[in-house]
C-alpha cells in the first residue's frame, strides 16, 4: 500500500474515533434496558458511518429504523422497488465508457431525492457521482416510474369497493361512499411560458395535484398538472376520471368539500355553504362529510412530510415537475401500511397550507 494511502486512512480512522468519542455519552444512557442501549449504539454508528464513509454500500448496513428514517422506505419495500424498477430496465442506461452506475445505488439515488430537497451538488457528493449522473439516474427512475404507475395506483374492484363503503360508513355514518376527492398545490418556480397561469391565489406559483383516497388514505385515482389558478371543480372536469365517472362510480359516491357542489359533480356528496340557512339535520350532514373527507387531508399531508422533494420544486422543468409529482403518489401508495405512522409527527402530518379553492 503506497505511503499516501496509508496517510488517508490514518486520517480517516482518526477522525472516526473522534466522532465516536464526541458520541460517547450518549451511546450508554442510565435507567435504560441493555436491548435499548445496544439499538442506540446501532443507531448513532450508522450516522457516524454514513457521515464519514463514502462508500454507497455502508447505507445498505444501516438498521431497519436508520435506512427507513433516511429513504422513507422499509428495506423489504426498497427490495421490492428496486425489483420492479430494474424489471423495467433501470440497469440498461449506460454511456461515455464510464463504469455504469449499480442499479441498487440508482434507486438510492432516486429515493434520497424524492425524500429530501437536496441539489444534484450535494446528492453527487453524498453517492460519489457526477452530477450529470445523478440528474441522469433520477430522469431514468422517474420515466420508468410514469410507465409503471398502474402497478401502485387503480381503481378498486367490486369487493375493494364493499369495503370502502363499510369502512366510511363506519368513520362518517354515510353509506355508499367508495372514497374522498380534493387537491392540492404543489410549488414551483414561474414557468417562462405562460407564467400567470400558475399564480394561485395566494400568489404563489404552483401546479395541481387532484387526489382520490379510499378509506385508508391509499390513492385509487390522480390527476396532476393543471396550472395553480384552476379551480378544483374545473380540475375534476378536465380529468380523464370525469369522463369515465359513471361507469367507475356506479351507484357509489365521493366526499368532497364545498367546490364540488353542483349538478356536475352528482357523485360527489359535498356539504352545504349557507351556513346561516343550515338546519340541524344539516349540520350534522356538514360534519359527517368532514369527518370522512379527513382521510384525503390526512394523505396529502402524509405525503408531503414523507417525501419533501414536493414541497417546493425550484428550477424544474414542468414534465419532470409532474412526474416527480405522480411518483410520490406511487410510492406514498407503496408505503402505506407498514410506515403509516409519521415519526416526526405520530397524531398526523400538517397539510402546509396547500388547499386549494
Amino acid at each position: 500500500m503506497a505511503t499516501s494511502t496509508k496517510v488517508v486512512l490514518a486520517l480517516a480512522l482518526s477522525e472516526y474515533k473522534q466522532l465516536l468519542d464526541k458520541y460517547a455519552l450518549f451511546l450508554q444512557l442510565p435507567n435504560t434496558s441493555e436491548e435499548e442501549n445496544a439499538q442506540r449504539r446501532r443507531r448513532i454508528v450508522s450516522v457516524l458511518q454514513l457521515k464519514s464513509e463514502p462508500e454507497w454500500e455502508m447505507m445498505l448496513s444501516m438498521d431497519d429504523y436508520s435506512f427507513t428514517r433516511h429513504f422513507r422506505v422499509t428495506k423489504p419495500q426498497f427490495e421490492c422497488l428496486a425489483r420492479k424498477l430494474r424489471e423495467n430496465g433501470l440497469e440498461k442506461q449506460h454511456s461515455h465508457g464510464l463504469p455504469a452506475v449499480p442499479a441498487t445505488k440508482k434507486v438510492l439515488i432516486f429515493l434520497w431525492f424524492m425524500a429530501n430537497q437536496d441539489s444534484f451538488r450535494q446528492i453527487s457528493g453524498r453517492f460519489g457521482v457526477s452530477q450529470s449522473s445523478a440528474h441522469r439516474v433520477i430522469q431514468q427512475a422517474l420515466n420508468i416510474m410514469s410507465t409503471i404507475g398502474t402497478s401502485f395506483v387503480s381503481w378498486p374492484n367490486a369487493d375493494e369497493k364493499a369495503a370502502s363503503a363499510a369502512a366510511f360508513h363506519h368513520l362518517c355514518g354515510i353509506k355508499g361512499v367508495i372514497g374522498a376527492i380534493d387537491g392540492c398545490h404543489i410549488r414551483i418556480q414561474r414557468p417562462p411560458i405562460r407564467g400567470g397561469d400558475y399564480m394561485n391565489h395566494k400568489s404563489r406559483y404552483s401546479v395541481l395535484l387532484q387526489g382520490i383516497v379510499d378509506e385508508r388514505g391509499r390513492f385509487i385515482d390522480i390527476f396532476a398538472g393543471p396550472p395553480g389558478k384552476v379551480c378544483d371543480a374545473r380540475m375534476l372536469r378536465a380529468s380523464d376520471f370525469y369522463a369515465a365517472w359513471q361507469e367507475k362510480m356506479g351507484d357509489h359516491s365521493l366526499l368532497g368539500d364545498s367546490a364540488y357542489t353542483g349538478h356536475a359533480f352528482p357523485f360527489v356528496i359535498s356539504p352545504k355553504r349557507e351556513e346561516a340557512l343550515l338546519t340541524e339535520a344539516d349540520q350534522r350532514q356538514n360534519s359527517r362529510i368532514n369527518c370522512g373527507r379527513m382521510v384525503v387531508e390526512q394523505a396529502f399531508g402524509r405525503m408531503k412530510c414523507k417525501w419533501r422533494r414536493l414541497r417546493d420544486l425550484q428550477n424544474t422543468r414542468m414534465d419532470t415537475a409532474v412526474m416527480i409529482i405522480l411518483a410520490a403518489c406511487f410510492l406514498h401508495n407503496m408505503c402505506l401500511g407498514v410506515t403509516e405512522i409519521c415519526q416526526e409527527h405520530p397524531d398526523g402530518c400538517p397539510r402546509l397550507a396547500d388547499e386549494n379553492e
